[in-house]
């Protein structure tokens, strides 16, 4: 239960028109900065640059935001993240402020990236960190369909969608707390980006369907999703388990279905069980002389200690498309796939 407000306490980021007693929506730059994200060097920037500042000034004040001034600063850090040069961004956002658009100096053409570039992708990801950061879901969406769109899902997950993860993990470890929420944010669009990559049923296969699963005590299963979402789009008959697998589940799985191959993914030292691998390993069906056991393919940084034998180790998502396929007896198309 909150404390009483004493009579004339404002809520922060407002202040009283003077002679009225009215409460005059207003946010500081401070304040908007930390609402958008982004430092308040950049917002006086594209305030000096662009003429994106607040439309009403008055001597001796701290600056202050109205809605209409944080409308078109919203839309230029959504189309900035977009990938749109800044110029372009800022002329398209001023049409939020009717009659500003005359204080917009003309752009200047910045030479493109190619799609497929490094500098492409640098940009990509600094836009979905953008996004992310100020909890605009709808940008971050946006900016996840179109990296697969684009790229395919293999370059867009190994790219953009890994390595801005990755640097929203360690913005979090660096600010203790402050960024949980972005990193669940950016996790749970990836995870629905994945899942919609691979919503075409697979063709019939007489070939038994390959099981995925995270290890015991392992709740990290992005990497997992990514994988299954690729033998999806390549038409591979998988059954995806998911986070924490208890052994006895795996290995009833593996009895009951027969797979030629088992994935196994942990993230940590402390969740990787090389006793499971070795088990599943020296799992057998069938009828006496025609038996068959699995190969186990151990993905992610966790099974870094002791090796187990026979079992696959791919460093990236391609390589463990194109191992399954070898083992499937066939090469598993890892092209990106052309999308309407």
């Amino acid at each position: 239960m909150s404390e009483p407000r004493e009579r004339g306490d404002r809520p922060e980021g407002t202040r009283t028109t003077e002679g009225t007693g009215t409460p005059e929506a207003g946010l500081t730059t401070g304040a908007l900065a930390r609402r958008l994200g982004v430092s308040p060097t950049t917002l006086r920037t594209w305030d000096r640059r662009y003429g994106l500042g607040p439309a009403t000034r008055e001597p001796g004040h701290h600056r202050r935001w109205s809605e209409r001034d944080i409308a078109v600063v919203e839309e230029m850090g959504r189309l900035t993240s977009l990938g749109v040069p800044p110029a372009d961004a800022a002329r398209e956002a001023l049409r939020h402020r009717p009659g500003s658009a005359a204080r917009l100096p003309s752009p200047r053409q910045a030479p493109r990236a190619h799609e497929g570039s490094p500098d492409a992708f640098v940009r990509q990801r600094r836009g979905l960190s953008r996004a992310a950061v100020r909890l605009d879901a709808p940008a971050v969406q946006d900016l996840l369909t179109n990296a697969v769109d684009r790229h395919g899902l293999i370059a867009a997950w190994q790219e953009v969608m890994v390595p801005t993860l990755h640097a929203v993990g360690r913005k979090w470890e660096e600010a203790g707390d402050r960024y949980v929420e972005v990193e669940h944010l950016l996790s749970w669009h990836v995870s629905r980006t994945l899942h919609r990559c691979a919503t075409a049923p697979a063709a019939p296969s007489p070939a038994a369907p390959l099981v995925l699963a995270c290890v015991p005590g392992e709740q990290h299963s992005l990497p997992l999703e990514a994988l299954s979402a690729a033998l999806g789009e390549v038409g591979v008959a998988q059954r995806m388990f998911g986070a924490a697998v208890p052994v006895e589940a795996v290995s009833a799985a593996v009895g009951r279905t027969g797979p030629a191959v088992v994935v196994l993914w942990s993230q940590a030292r402390s969740t990787a069980s090389v006793p499971l691998a070795r088990h599943i390993a020296d799992t057998r069906w069938g009828v006496r002389g025609a038996r068959g056991r699995p190969v186990v393919m151990l993905g992610g940084p966790g099974w870094a200690g002791p090796a187990v034998r026979g079992a696959l180790r791919p460093a990236t998502l391609r390589e463990a498309l194109t191992q399954i396929g070898k083992v499937c007896g066939g090469r598993v198309n890892t092209a990106p796939r052309q999308r309407s």
